[in-house]
């Protein structure tokens, strides 16, 4: 079976681990009323605040910038905003419908939290009900379910399967690209290259 973590950290290159602190994670453990898994949390410490690939976005529950907490409640207000129910959604395009939700509801203990996004307009969710992990991805109208963990999701994802619906694929041969986001208004910081995959 695939260690998916270690399969991605090689992917990506020696972790940086910028800003570990586990005590912000228990603060943000403590607030959300969840535990994040600890994939995920292992590949936002090692690498986040960043961008991957030119698209994807992992930030960070210890600092100021780009901070995983603010990011998380921000994304709950506005996904919790939208009237599900005046929407008139299609079958295919109603996540309670093609995932068998009871309700739709967004940071609650079995709702949806908001963990990574992109600048293509994806959203990843964590299902916080608490069986086997599972991730659902919005994309334009378009929903996506993966019973995975999200070490396994991002792997697939860096190479290039359809990670967030049908022909979503952002697939880009060689290394994979990593650049940290700006922590200061004046801050530009340069991108730099994992180690070469074979692809």
């Amino acid at each position: 079976m695939t260690d998916y973590l270690a399969a991605v950290m090689e992917m990506l290159g020696p972790a940086q681990n910028r800003y570990v602190d586990p005590a912000a994670w228990d603060r943000l453990h403590a607030e959300l009323g969840i535990q994040l898994p600890p994939d995920y949390r292992a590949l936002v410490d090692a690498f986040a605040p960043i961008q991957i690939n030119g698209h994807l976005y992992l930030s960070h529950p210890a600092t100021e910038r780009w901070n995983l907490g603010q990011r998380i409640r921000s994304s709950i207000t506005a996904w919790s905003e939208v009237p599900w129910d005046d929407l008139d959604l299609d079958a295919d395009e109603d996540p309670r419908q093609l995932f068998g939700l009871d309700e739709l509801s967004f940071g609650t203990r079995n709702g949806l939290w908001p963990i990574a996004s992109t600048d293509r307009g994806e959203t990843i969710f964590l299902l916080g009900a608490p069986d086997a992990p599972r991730l659902l991805v919005n994309y334009d109208e378009t929903w996506a379910e993966h019973r995975m963990s999200f070490a396994e999701w991002l792997y697939r994802y860096l190479i290039g399967e359809d990670m967030s619906g049908p022909n979503s694929s952002a697939f880009y041969p060689g290394p994979v690209r990593l650049q940290h986001l700006p922590m200061s208004a004046g801050e530009r910081p340069e991108p730099w290259y994992g180690p070469d995959r074979g692809m």
